[in-house]
């Protein structure tokens, strides 16, 4: 507590008006944003990577963002890091009943994830007071993965949902074959990206429904597209070519020996 207390103190006198850091002083909630955004994605390069230590670092820097957050609203008027903290604690034991208080007994992951579905459903219940629509709240701002995969989870908690996942499978079966149609048509580019966007969307469905989170199963494959594209480049190059001097065959056959040369790695 005396490190955290520190780093608010910290905080203040880098937004001190007369003493601080002029840069500190500037910002804003909403010019530090992209600087959180890139902070995140740190975090989450060092765990794929499993830099604990890496880890520690950009979840310090996540930390020092928040006291950001929290002094430059305590400056308005509003709140401070303590009511961040006190904010979170308050939703988490209220969340977990069957921990904190006494609720009924959860004996599985599975079951506490549909479980704080539904609180966190009675909470948005509570706060639109019957008014709005069930899927408000999502940000559009979210990328359009993440959004795809929160409206889906949301739906599935009044019953939206397909019931097993073969079901899930064969509409992407028919998405796929819908876009096949709309190409074979001359479709126009419009039709074509709504196809394509269906498309998208069953799949990150497949991948609820598979237990996956398609956010890490996709940037597990641009690693493993990037892994093994070097690997082929690297082998045109032992030959003495480059990646524009090769034909479509040489890379394909490069391409071939990544995959069998490369282990296979987890998301």
């Amino acid at each position: 507590m005396r490190a955290v207390t520190r780093l608010i103190e910290i905080m203040k006198r880098l937004r001190d008006p007369e003493t601080g850091c002029p840069w500190d002083r500037e910002q804003t909630l909403l010019s530090i944003l992209p600087f959180t955004l890139e902070e995140a994605y740190e975090l989450a390069d060092a765990v794929e990577r499993g830099d604990l230590e890496g880890v520690r670092e950009e979840l310090g820097d996540l930390l020092f963002h928040i006291a950001f957050y929290a002094r430059i609203a305590e400056e308005s008027g509003g709140f401070g890091f303590r009511d961040v903290a006190e904010s979170i604690n308050r939703k988490l034991e209220s969340r977990h009943p069957h921990v904190f208080a006494q609720g009924r007994r959860i004996g599985s992951a599975a079951e506490q994830a549909l479980e704080w579905e539904r609180h966190k459903a009675g909470e948005r219940r509570r706060d639109r007071n019957g008014e709005g629509r069930f899927l408000d709240g999502i940000p559009a701002s979210l990328p359009a993965l993440v959004r795809a995969f929160k409206l889906q989870k949301r739906a599935a908690t009044v019953g939206f949902d397909w019931g097993e996942s073969g079901a899930v499978l064969d509409k992407l079966d028919e998405e796929l074959g819908e876009l096949r149609d709309a190409v074979r048509s001359g479709a126009p580019e419009a039709e074509l990206a709504e196809e394509l966007g269906d498309i998208l969307f069953a799949g990150i469905n497949c991948a609820r429904h598979l237990g996956v989170d398609p956010e890490l199963a996709l940037r597990a494959a641009n690693r493993k597209f990037e892994e093994r594209f070097g690997y082929l480049e690297d082998a045109l190059k032992a030959k003495g070519q480059t990646l524009d001097e090769a034909s479509l065959e040489e890379m394909e056959a490069g391409w071939q020996e990544a995959k069998s040369a490369l282990p296979r790695r987890d998301c």
